[in-house]
This record gives C-alpha cells, structure tokens and sequence, in this order.
C-alpha cells in the first residue's frame, strides 16, 4: 500500500483548505528536538522486548509472538528501529506481507496463523486515525512492526521447512531439515523491496511441488462450486449397466475431467467412453483398472472434495520436509504407491513396483546416500524376525533351518562362531533370552535374493531382490518387515554402474552366477529419498491419490489446524 494520503473534499476556499492541512501537517511532526515517529516506535520496541523476555507479548489484543528467539535477534541488529513503519505510518511492503499471509492457502497453510487478522485490523485502526486525527499512536505501530515481523518469520519458516516437525508428529518420520537466516533474509528482502519474491523463493522450488500448488487451486475451486456428487450404495455398476446412479457416476467424473463432456451421450448408460474414465480414475488412485465400480472404486468415489483438498494440503508439508535440492540423479521410494522411480536432470528414467512394510514394521522416510550394492548377498537376519517370525517355525520344524539354509552363530560380533543348531535346545529358547545371529547364505532362496542396494542408516533399511514374486502382482504390496523389495534389480543395478566398464549387465549376471557374495561401490553416491505420498501430481500434469496404508495422513492433518508452538 502506498503512504496514506489525505484528501479534502470541500467547498470552502483555499486558504481554509491550506490552514486545516497546516494544522494536521503540526499534528504528526513533533516540536523542534523532540523525537520523530520512527525513534518512538524503535524506542517502544526495545522496551517491550526487553520487558517481555523470552516472548514479547503484544499490548493489544490476544495475538503472541511466536518467533520469540529470532524476532529480537532481527530487531537488534537493525538497533531496534520499526520495519514497517515510518513517519508517515505503515510502508508499502506491510500491505504486501498481509497479501501474501492473505494467500497462504495456496501453499495449504491457514492464514490466521499469521496474524493475517490482527494485521488487517490494525492497518485499518491505523489509516481511520491518520485519516481522523493526523497522527499515529506509536504503541499501535509497535504491536503493527512486531506482529508483521513475527508474520514474516513464521510463515517463511514453514514454507520452507513446513509447520509441523515430522519427529514429532510421527516419530517414525524422519526427513533433513534445511536451515536459513531468516532474520537476515528479511533484513535484505525489506531493503531491497523484494519481500514477495523472496517469500516465493522460501518454498520448497521443485515442479512436483508447483504442480500440487496448483491441483491445490484447482480443488479449491470445485470445493467452493460444491464439489462433487455421492453415489448412491448398490451392487456393482459395470459397462452395459442403464440407470440414476449411471448419471451421478458421470456427473462424478465430469468434475474431476476424468470424463470429458459430450453433448451427444446417453446420460443413464454406461457405454465405452464411460468405462475407460472409470479405468482412468481407477489408475489415478492406484485400484485395480478393471472398469467396474466395485466396492473399492465406489469407496473412492465418494471421498469428498474437501477431504481430498486436505490430502494433497497433507502432503504439500511433506515436500517442505524435503532438500530442496534432490539431486542431478536420485532415487525416490513412494511408500504409499509401492513404487521406486530413479530420476535423472528430472526425468523418471527407469520406474518399478516395490513391496514395502506391513502396518506393523513400516518402512521409515528418511534421506540417505546410496553407496554400494551386494551381489549374492548373505542374510543377517534382524533379531526382532529372528524370535518374532523364526523362532516359532524352528521350534515347529527342527529342520526349517536347514531347509532355509540359516546358519546360527554364537553372537553379533565379527569374530562369532557358528554353532550347530542340533545341538541347542530351542525349547528353552525365549524371545528374552536368545542370544544367537542367524544368518541365512546366499543363493535363489535367499530372501534378499541376489542383490541388495546400500544406503546405510539407522533403521537397517535398505533396498533387495526377493525371491517372492507373487508379491508384485498384489495391488496393495505391504508384505515387508520393513526394508523395500524391488521387481528389477537387475535393471536397477545395471543403470546405476552404466559408467563403470566392468560392471555391465552381462557382467553382473556372470557375478550372480559365481554365487560368492561380492560388494560394488557404485561410481558416484546417490541420493535415496524413502517418502509417503498419499497425493501428488506427476510429470503430466495428473493428480492421483492413495491409500493412506499407515495412517499417517490424519496426525498431520490435524496438526495443520493447530496453531504453531512457541519457537
């Protein structure tokens, strides 16, 4: 906004005019050596910081300063003068801040958690008695400078670290943070009068991020129009199929463009056209694309608009989460998809299902390195399987061992020696007192099959092969306990030692075949990202969906209607 001007509109004669604007011109400038404005303000702000402590509180109204640590740290190293204020009341780029707080639903963050109210009313209590008496009390500006400050550095922090700490939220998410200067990024945005862009370049600059930014938008838009029909309960609907719920489930396709209108149809049939948009909608929310409204489908379709607003609000704050830089080449596991995508300059080069962990050993996210990969890869198999899943089966069939081909060994030091399970009486074995490693040799049975890929972390998760294929057909694949099977490994590996000359794929079978256990240190680390979307927009622009296998979607949702914690 620009600075507040005062226009008179009357009929008197110019002399009146001139003396009233005389008049209020000596309203606002202090005598000769008393303090101007601005010094007030500056004056106010110290005190009130120095005052408050940890956490400055505000005189007016019930907001409270939540950055309570920068805030005085950014106040004191411009010696405590105003930000957004000078003599002449509010600057123009408080009146962008309140726009651009004004717009936090777009990056799915709720604007009251910035002051975005107090702020207007301040502004406008401001400009009334400017407009009204000619001056400005300096104690309404100081609320007004640190209420925008405190705006500023809340809403920069999470939009780019997000608003919620993944620990603790989910103590099972685990992501690298990004630190930043915010006060120090103000400081320049403020004098430089590039508030706005540097707002904009806070959050998170990858496309998959601008591209939920705008599905975001786009669902807005249909949950403000009333979003979308609800089909009625019934027995499956399928192609040839005549009737109402027939027009409500094209009703229900038109809204999201799964099906493009066509003023020619028959509305109460479900014909060709009508199946593939079913068949697209399945695909777009990872069902099964048979083109039967099942069950499933018919479950799916009748998520609101509003929930699904909220998912893909949910899983904006999982990109903040994120690098911002992942990588000229990475890795990415979607947990939620059951899928592994390795992406290069920003092109899914080489894509594969995965099978990842069941509800109750769930794989982690986090971001690692991966270093090197196994061929033919021995088994050390975690104690938690070894007397939850093992033991039972040993004490079952004293030759499951040796059909599984699992060598017990005294303990997990390097130097252990193997024993001979004959001789140990597994009946007197508990989950308390076991105090062997079992480890299963390498071959086709082995149950990281022939290749495992290496990022090594504090959750022992890494990426393998599997002798269990079946797996891979299922359309919810959460049969792990915990690490990720993967459908190509051999494809995978091949890509990722293509600059190496002894390690191309014919070579790598050969290894394999040798059947020794061999380790290959891949020619450059690569950045392995192990994330949970239960919504995204992929490379064509489509919005897709997820089952939310975990739960974890809810936690977060809920903490998105809390107002943040006191930093």
């Amino acid at each position: 906004m620009s600075k507040v001007t005062l226009t008179f509109r009357t009929r008197t004669n110019v002399l009146c005019t001139l003396m009233l604007i005389g008049a209020m011109a000596f309203l606002t400038r202090p005598p000769a050596g008393a303090q101007t404005l601005p010094e007030l303000v500056a004056e106010q702000i110290r005190e009130r910081i120095a005052a408050a402590g940890v956490s400055p509180r505000i005189s007016l109204g019930r907001e409270v300063i939540y950055a309570s640590v920068t805030l005085p740290i950014f106040y004191d190293h411009r010696d405590y003068r105003p930000a957004w204020s000078n003599r002449n009341g509010p600057g123009s780029q408080a009146q962008t801040l309140i726009q651009a707080i004004a717009a936090a639903g777009g990056e799915g963050l709720n604007p009251v958690f910035y002051h975005h109210l107090e702020l207007e009313r301040l502004l406008q209590d401001i400009h009334l008695q400017l407009s009204s008496e000619g001056w400005v009390d300096p104690a309404r500006l100081t609320d007004f400078d640190l209420l925008c400050t405190d705006a500023f550095l809340i809403y920069g922090t999470h939009l780019f670290a997000g608003c919620l700490n993944p620990e603790t939220i989910d103590p099972e998410w685990s992501a690298l943070r990004g630190d930043i200067d915010l006060a120090e990024a103000l400081q320049k945005a403020l004098e430089a009068n590039t508030l706005k862009e540097t707002l904009r370049r806070l959050r998170p600059p990858q496309p998959g991020y601008i591209r939920m930014h705008q599905a975001l938008a786009r669902y807005g838009e249909i949950v403000k129009n009333g979003g979308w029909p609800m089909i009625p309960d019934g027995p499956d609907i399928r192609r040839g199929d005549r009737g109402d719920r027939v027009m409500i489930l094209r009703q229900r396709l038109r809204v999201t463009g799964d099906l493009p209108p066509d003023p020619g149809e028959q509305v109460s049939l479900f014909d060709e056209a009508l199946e593939l948009s079913v068949i697209k909608f399945q695909w777009r929310h990872g069902l099964d694309p048979d083109g039967v409204v099942g069950p499933a489908t018919l479950r799916a379709l009748n998520v609101t608009a509003d929930e699904r607003l909220r998912q893909l609000a949910v899983n904006m704050q999982r990109w903040c989460w994120l690098p911002h830089f992942l990588g000229r080449l990475h890795i990415i596991v979607n947990i939620a998809n059951f899928e592994i995508a390795v992406i290069e300059a920003g092109k899914v080069v080489l894509s594969m299902r995965a099978v990842v962990g069941k509800d109750y050993r769930r794989t982690p996210v986090f971001t690692d390195q991966m270093t090197h990969l196994v061929l033919n890869p021995y088994w050390n198999i975690p104690e938690t399987i070894a007397v939850e899943d093992m033991l039972p089966k040993i004490k079952k069939n004293r030759r499951y061992l040796a059909t599984e081909k699992i060598n017990v060994f005294q303990g997990w030091s390097a130097d252990a020696g193997e024993i001979d399970p004959g001789t140990i009486n597994w009946d007197q074995i508990t989950a308390e007192n076991f105090p062997y490693r079992l480890r299963q040799d390498p071959g086709p049975h082995n149950a990281l099959g022939r290749v495992k890929f290496m990022f090594p972390n504090k959750y022992n998760v890494y990426l393998h092969d599997t002798p269990a294929r079946q797996f891979f057909q299922k359309t919810e694949r959460t049969f792990s306990s915990g690490c990720i099977r993967i459908e190509k490994p051999i494809e995978l590996a091949a890509y990722l030692l293509r600059d190496d000359p002894k390690w191309d794929r014919e070579a790598i079978l050969a290894a394999i075949e040798d059947g020794a256990e061999r380790t290959i240190q891949l020619p450059e680390t690569i950045p392995i990202h192990l994330l949970y979307w239960t919504a995204w927009v992929d490379q064509s622009k489509i919005v897709h969906f997820r089952k939310d296998i975990y739960e974890r979607d809810r936690l977060i949702d809920e903490a998105l209607e809390q107002k943040p914690p006191k930093s």
